[in-house]
């Protein structure tokens, strides 16, 4: 059975309605010999309480070796005109071997393309983007996934996997936008940048289990926006957010910070992100995606019924017309003396407030006059409408998956955030992790994809 995504090609997704840490050892040659030396020698006479701090101490320093921040660089922009897709870097294998993956919320699995693969392209649009293929026998550490592994029956709920011809566990993914992939499951390190401390910088690695994609259709295959892969940030078995946490590697928890500006790039860590002014709705209940409960809109500070329109409350000399089926706009003043700003009202009182440029995307120019479209994605036949990466850039958001919330709050990520690695309700231990994740996008030709994205339930939300 395939299994379907709405993937709408870029923006990292909210629907609105984690073995053993294996550290390098680096060395000039083997065998060598480690001398160890007791900190406390067998002939000193200890006190209890010495003994207990002593214990403290390396217990502290085994919690902060397993619960610094993993790291993940960010390059990309939401811009369709530049790039119009975030996406990040993973090392995979051993040697590790590095894949640029597009970072998507609205599925579950990490997968790249392997070695013979039909339909993966060889070349991408994108600057400073080189394609690689896996090779699973090319890896001293990977191991193909079969259908007897309790692992691959784990994900046959969620239709993550099924079994092939050869008793591999395997996949097959359809997108909304037509696209598709499928290959099987393979069980490999996964290299991981670490920030312990707030300052230093640890490499380790973590067992995974990934997709070796060995077919792509669609627009998967076109070469302008071509990536590895696509990295999964779904809460379902087979995410890396949930194979990290339940192995005790990283917290059940994630957080991105996206640039808005035209450089691009931004934060991705493994936690929570905790800064002042984060408001938290609750995710709704078996839902397969990140989807929370829209309760209203405001305009203007005058709360309306969901399916209110923003053209209400819109200039008239400003002239609508269609384009592709979008509502879009002839403006030639400023959009924000245009256009107001718009709030998102959600379950549990939080509030999402959005400039005109969060959700308006220009588009062109006609006679002088800019085209500025509407940037949501309504769900025909569904009250559900997906909130992109248009919406989220400018924001630092949390999905806390261990007590089932999404968070935000505005927010400059071109500056460092506080992480937590911590999701109890005594949440207390913070790295900052300053700009490692502060990624930088190219120029690039006109692109449509969407990962980063919000379903709001209940309501046609600000659409003609």
């Amino acid at each position: 059975m395939k299994k379907l995504y709405t993937f709408l090609g870029s923006l990292l997704y909210i629907w609105v309605i984690l073995s053993d840490v294996v550290l390098p050892v680096i060395g000039s040659s083997f065998p060598t010999t480690l001398t160890l030396q007791r900190s406390i020698s067998l002939k000193d006479r200890v006190g209890l309480s010495r003994l207990r701090a002593h214990d403290r101490a390396r217990h502290g320093r085994l919690l902060q070796s397993i619960n610094g921040v993993i790291d993940f660089p960010v390059s990309g922009t939401y811009n369709p005109y530049r790039v119009g897709l975030y996406y990040t870097k993973v090392q995979l294998g051993t040697p590790p071997q590095e894949f640029n993956v597009q970072i998507d919320t609205g599925s579950d699995v990490l997968w790249v393309g392997c070695s013979g693969c039909t339909g993966c392209p060889s070349t991408t649009g994108l600057q400073d983007v080189q394609l690689s293929a896996f090779n699973p026998s090319g890896s001293s550490s990977s191991s193909v996934i079969s259908c007897s592994d309790k692992r691959c029956s784990m994900a046959a709920p969620f239709a993550d996997a099924l079994c092939d011809n050869s008793n591999n566990c395997a996949y097959q993914f359809q997108y909304g936008d037509g696209s598709g992939t499928e290959g099987y499951y393979v069980s490999d390190m996964m290299r991981l940048t670490t920030i312990v401390g707030g300052t230093a910088i640890t490499n380790s690695s973590a067992k995974v289990i990934f997709g070796c994609s060995v077919t792509q259709t669609g627009d998967l295959t076109k070469t302008d926006r071509a990536v590895d892969g696509i990295f999964g940030f779904g809460q379902q078995a087979m995410s890396v957010v949930t194979q990290l946490s339940s192995q005790g590697v990283a917290p059940a928890a994630f957080s991105h910070c996206l640039r808005g500006d035209e450089n691009g790039g931004g934060i991705l860590v493994l936690g929570s992100i905790v800064e002042p002014g984060m408001v938290y709705t609750p995710l709704m209940p078996s839902q397969p995606h990140y989807n929370l409960n829209l309760e209203s809109i405001s305009i203007n500070r005058q709360t309306l019924p969901i399916d209110a329109s923003i053209s209400a409350a819109v200039s008239q000399s400003v002239r609508p017309l269609l384009s592709r089926g979008n509502s879009c706009y002839l403006i030639t003043s400023s959009v924000n003396d245009v256009f107001p700003q718009v709030s998102l009202n959600f379950a549990g009182g939080a509030s999402m407030v959005l400039r005109p440029q969060d959700y308006l995307l220009e588009q062109n120019s006609i006679a002088g006059a800019a085209v500025w479209c509407m940037g949501f994605q309504k769900i025909d036949g569904q009250k559900m409408t997906i909130l992109g990466d248009l919406v989220l850039k400018d924001k630092a958001v949390v999905y806390d998956l261990a007590n089932q919330r999404v968070g935000w709050v505005n927010y400059d990520c071109s500056l460092s955030v506080n992480v937590s690695t911590s999701t109890g309700s005594n949440s207390n231990t913070y790295v900052n992790t300053g700009q490692l994740s502060s990624g930088v996008s190219s120029r690039n030709p006109p692109l449509s994809a969407v990962l980063i994205v919000v379903v709001v339930m209940l309501g046609t939300l600000l659409f003609m």
